[in-house]
């Protein structure tokens, strides 16, 4: 049971005075002097009030209720005893609404508001449609802008904080925070910031392509509060990855999880959500393979999870309870810009890969089969329905037939049209995959050297 210190307020009569019922436990006080006769007509009765005039043309609201008597120590046998003192309130910290969490210590420095970046606004306007079962939703990038809250910035490095012996079998997520912590990094921008993720140990750092923008310098904060200049090697827009490089400074690579994620595993945020660098967050994997579309024509089979992440956090690392990173943290779903519990991922194996090619100075081009699909098929069934070929591509060469369902793609079950497009995605030009397919009734495969993905706005590369 809660208690409210403040007395429930009473409506003003007789110009002002309190008439609160009577309390049996209050002391004895004299009675006030009687008023003045007079020698109009007595006031109409307030059956609210008994006794006192009834104002005009105010409404009198019934008389509250004796609060419910408190237990021990703030009642004695049942009865209302006077608690004690509440301690004033502290005054607000400046850039802190009242209400809102205690500011972290040591945050001295005026509250500092980042210009909007008109590059991290939402994919693909103010927010991009998800195709999942049949349904969209909006989803919204996660980096830190004007438009997603104020940021709060720390002039100074972060205080060292004293090492301690972790036993990761008795606290793994500690373990997993103090190990690689170091790794992850706070990526500064002309108008923003994200995060970032040093992933090879040659001074690469892996973020998102939204969270550098059109930049081609940024400002790297490291773990221990340190600030250097990072070079842009690249961005790939179409599935969201850019690659940093960082030199005089050595920053711990993160190891690489070599499995899939499963549903209900142990997934870590670390990142800078709201510019507070180096929180770190947990819940689940909640689900995978979830298939998300950009503005730029690709989809990419993502990461879902409830492990919290806010803006700021894009280009962070979502890492497993055994320290191994399984994805970047990219995307929300939201209404508001905040977290709501379902946050996503950019798979660590479709990552790698396109930040492989930027380094190496190749090709971020995307892989198509060359056919057409609605979203779902005609017979409700799971699968890709095929309902056109592009003549002369990939899937009519490879010999996929319309009104085959795809079902699978190198083992990887295909569910919907639009989960095929992100399978597909992870690929290359040129590599060859098996599509297994259902036509008329029978499951057979067929091998399919993949194309390119004709997209209005390519994928951009800089070295």
């Amino acid at each position: 049971m809660t208690w409210d210190p403040t007395p429930p307020e009473q409506p003003p009569v007789d110009g002002g005075r309190f008439d609160p019922p009577a309390d049996p436990h209050a002391p004895t006080l004299a009675p006030p002097p009687a008023p003045a006769p007079s020698t109009g007509p007595p006031p109409p009765a307030n059956p609210a009030w008994p006794g006192a005039a009834q104002p005009t043309n105010v409404s009198v609201p019934p008389v509250p209720p004796r609060p419910t008597p408190l237990p021990a120590p703030y009642g004695t046998h049942g009865t209302y005893a006077s608690p004690p003192p509440m301690p004033p309130a502290p005054p607000a910290a400046p850039g802190w609404a009242p209400g809102a969490p205690t500011p972290p210590p040591n945050y001295s420095a005026p509250v500092a508001v980042r210009p909007r970046h008109t590059g991290l606004k939402v994919m693909g306007a103010t927010v991009f449609a998800l195709a999942l079962v049949g349904s969209g939703f909006g989803v919204r990038a996660l980096t830190e802008d004007q438009t997603a809250s104020t940021i709060i910035r720390n002039p100074t490095p972060v205080a060292t904080v004293p090492s301690v012996a972790i036993d990761p079998n008795a606290e793994p997520l500690a373990a997993v925070a103090a190990s690689l912590s170091p790794s992850v990094v706070q990526i500064e921008v002309t108008n923003g910031l994200g995060s970032g993720v040093a992933y090879d140990g040659q001074g690469h750092i892996l973020t998102n392509a939204h969270v550098v923008g059109e930049d081609r310098t940024v400002t790297v904060r490291t773990a221990d509060g340190r600030a250097v200049e990072g070079r842009v090697l690249g961005t790939d827009t179409g599935t969201d990855i850019a690659v940093v490089q960082i030199s005089g400074v050595s920053i711990p690579a993160v190891p690489l999880a070599e499995s899939p994620p499963i549903v209900g595993q142990t997934a870590v945020a670390l990142g800078s959500p709201f510019g507070l660098d180096q929180t770190v967050t947990a819940g689940i994997v909640s689900a995978v393979n979830r298939p998300v579309d950009n503005d730029k024509g690709v989809v990419v089979n993502m990461i879902q999870t409830d492990a919290s992440i806010n803006p700021g956090n894009s280009g962070g690392a979502l890492v497993n309870k055994n320290g191994q990173l399984i994805g970047i943290n990219t995307a929300i779903f939201s209404q508001s810009g905040e977290n709501n519990g379902i946050g996503f991922a950019i798979p660590v194996k479709t990552a790698r890969a396109v930040a492989d090619k930027i380094v190496n100075g190749q090709s971020t081009a995307k892989a198509g089969l060359g056919l057409t699909g609605p979203p779902e098929t005609p017979s409700g069934d799971a699968g890709a329905y095929v309902e056109s070929l592009t003549a002369g591509g990939a899937a009519e060469a490879g010999g996929i037939e319309a009104g085959d369902v795809i079902v699978s793609v190198d083992g990887t079950a295909v569910r919907s049209f639009e989960q095929l497009r992100g399978v597909i995605s992870a690929y290359g030009p040129g590599q060859t995959v098996t599509v297994e397919v259902v036509r008329d009734g029978t499951r057979q495969s067929v091998q399919v050297t993949l194309g390119t993905l004709n997209l209005a706005s390519p994928p951009t590369t800089t070295r």
